[in-house]
């Protein structure tokens, strides 16, 4: 599964972790990405969703029929 959220677009961050040495190494920060599942009325059906909490702040404000709608006109595979 891929660390990306369909709704926000959200993707991993690189960056360094530093240690008591000031030693660099490579480090990534995944997105707290949820797999979730709703029931959209124009579509007839439910679609699951990977959704970060920001993704699902969007769909409780704008309502789960608009952002499936934004989605498809992206052309994302829902």
């Amino acid at each position: 599964m891929s660390a990306r959220c369909q709704v926000t677009g959200a993707t991993p961050q690189f960056g360094n972790s530093i240690s008591h040495s000031h030693r660099r190494t490579k480090r990534r920060w995944n997105p707290n990405v949820q797999r979730k599942t709703y029931v959209v009325p124009s579509l007839g059906r439910r679609v699951t969703l990977q959704v970060s909490p920001r993704g699902m702040g969007i769909i409780d404000r704008r309502g789960i029929d608009a952002v499936v709608a934004d989605l498809l006109a992206r052309g994302e595979k829902i």
